[in-house]
Order: C-alpha cells, then sequence, then structure tokens
C-alpha cells in the first residue's frame, strides 16, 4: 500500500485488505497513518466505514 498523494500532499483515505486470513485497515490523513488488523471481516468494514465517514471520504478502497 502505498501513500496517496495530490501535488505532493498526502490525501486521506481508508483502505481494507486481507492477508493471511486477517483483515487490515489503514487510514491515511494528514501526517498520520494507522493501521488496525480485524480477525473478522465485517468487523473490518466496519471499522473502515466509520473512518470513511470521520474523514468525509465518498468511499474507501478494497484491496
Amino acid at each position: 500500500m502505498d501513500d496517496v498523494t495530490l501535488n505532493g500532499k498526502i490525501c486521506p483515505c481508508v483502505e481494507v485488505v486481507e492477508a493471511c486470513g486477517e483483515w487490515f485497515v489503514r487510514v491515511v490523513e494528514e501526517d498520520q497513518e494507522l493501521s488496525r488488523s480485524f480477525e473478522i471481516e465485517s468487523f473490518a468494514l466496519a471499522y473502515a466505514e466509520g473512518q470513511r465517514r470521520r474523514l468525509g471520504l465518498d468511499d474507501f478502497t478494497r484491496l
């Protein structure tokens, strides 16, 4: 997962990916990047949706 940039500025984003039976949610905003892992897909998706709303994004990305 790479940083999302526009004109050299990091754009907020929320990404969800499954790896080795775990679900990971990555939240990028201004000067912070946070990753959380979940054992249950629905928990990861609920967390991603909450972060999407908090950041005012149209959608989150499933990789």
